[in-house]
């Protein structure tokens, strides 16, 4: 049997009175590409940033490797994290530091590395993201669009985690670079056997990379499959998603 490295049973997430989630249950297995879609306000982010700890779930429970995130230490919580990287929309650098610092903030936070191993590892994460050398001197402001999603991954690998949670990737990229940064994602996942839970809208992404597909409606997880599995469904979200006019132009490009 596959391994669970994620387990969400029975989820209930809520704003006041708005119930965003309401027993919702997801797993995530190892080695795999998860990717999680839903229309808007169905709380794709929230999701991601509830099992992340982000946000404290309203009833439920979210096991990460086997371990309730809510029942730990501080301690144990921290050690947990470092298990996990994140790209967050948008890249979510600081401002203020260049790439190479970005990278190397988890380390500085998590780590007693020395400086030099710091630098090294720095370097080589951003290697691994697809930039040049020199992007590690640059600020964010002085990147591109595809540029700060790749520092963003490359801190997000900072820590060689086990898990990297991606929140809409490829948004705003151009076709090219969208299709590039998902076969950096692909060979990423074979080489240091990434597991990936990826939130996305982006059509070609789902067909390209994701082993499973979770769909989000009427606040759960109505289905989790394989996209060719997903064809099959007859339920009506899902039937629009994958059939209607954007579904339909992603598999004539594939067909």
């Amino acid at each position: 049997m596959t391994e669970n490295v994620i387990e969400v049973r029975g989820l209930r997430t809520a704003f006041g009175a708005h119930v965003i989630h309401d027993n919702l249950d997801l797993d995530l297995r190892k080695g795999e590409v998860l990717g999680l879609v839903g229309g808007s306000g169905t709380g794709k982010s929230v999701l991601l940033n509830t099992i992340i700890g982000l946000k404290r779930p309203d009833g439920g429970e979210i096991r990460i490797f086997g371990q309730r995130y809510d029942e730990l230490d501080r301690g144990e919580r921290q050690k947990l994290e470092q298990r996990w990287g994140v790209l967050f929309q948008g890249g979510a650098l600081f401002s203020s530091l260049t790439v190479k610092e970005n990278v190397k903030a988890p380390m500085r936070e998590h780590t007693d590395l020395s400086p030099r191993l710091m630098d090294e590892l720095a370097d080589l994460r951003i290697a691994m993201s697809g930039l040049a050398p020199e992007a590690g001197a640059k600020l964010p402001a002085e990147l591109s669009g595809g540029m700060k999603k790749r520092a963003g991954l490359a801190r997000a690998l900072a820590l060689d985690p086990d898990i990297v949670f991606l929140d809409e990737p490829t948004a705003g990229l151009d076709p090219i670079g969208a299709a590039a940064f998902d076969e950096l994602i692909l060979e990423l996942k074979s080489t240091l056997g990434l597991t990936v839970f990826m939130v996305t809208h982006d059509l070609d992404s789902l067909h390209a990379i994701c082993d499973r597909v979770a769909v989000l409606a009427e606040k759960r997880v109505v289905e989790a499959a394989p996209i060719t599995e997903l064809l099959q469904s007859n339920h009506p979200w899902i039937v629009e998603y994958f059939h209607g006019p954007r579904g339909r132009a992603a598999l004539g490009e594939r067909g």
